[in-house]
Order: C-alpha cells, then structure tokens, then sequence
C-alpha cells in the first residue's frame, strides 16, 4: 500500500502545518504507518477498509475522508467503501453509522 501517510502538502491544516514545522516528528510517523501496513498478510483493499473502519469508529470525519479518498484513487468500489459503514451499525449505533455514510459520501458519490 502505497504511502500510507499523507505527503503534508495534501494533509488538512493542522497536520500540515505540523509536518511543515516538525519534519522530523513527521517523517517517524510516516515510517510508522508503513511498517504497520507491512507487518501483516492482510492484502492493500483489506488494509485500506479495515483503516476506513478505524476511522469509522472513532467518528474522524478527516480521518474518513482520508480514506476514501485514497480508496477511491485505489480503485475500490465505492459500495465497499459504503458497506464499512453499514457494518457499523450494530457496533457504533445507527446515528454514529449514518453520520459516517454522509463523510463517505462526500467523496464517494
């Protein structure tokens, strides 16, 4: 999986500009999520919707949108992406599920 880190030139503001001004702590970071991206067989979309669950769960709507997008560029089909969220329903509750949808759908539809 290809960069699993954001460049900072495509990152939201806040993490752009912490990137810009500790490159260092950045760069570590980015050597983190691609080690952890490696460690395991579980194949680039598995990764890629396991991530986008992730960030389903913990209500990141950045985080959501990072995902997708990426999912998007990665060629995977947009209903996979929407499935993560209906999956999420009986774990993080209806409200929490479709609010989640509505960040997928921002970029998927």
């Amino acid at each position: 999986m290809a960069d699993e880190i954001d460049s900072p030139e495509e990152l939201p503001s806040t993490a752009g500009e912490l990137a810009e001004e500790y490159p260092e702590v950045w760069d570590e970071y980015a050597d983190l999520g691609e080690a952890c991206s490696e460690a395991g067989p579980i194949d680039d979309e598995a990764k890629r919707l396991v991530k986008l669950a992730l960030a389903v769960g913990s209500q990141s709507e950045g985080a959501v949108h990072s995902h997708v997008r990426r999912g998007l560029e990665e060629d995977i089909d947009p209903e996979a992406l929407r499935h993560v969220a209906l999956l999420s329903i009986p774990t993080i509750g209806f409200p929490k599920a479709m609010a989640a949808m509505s960040w997928i759908d921002d970029l998927a539809e």
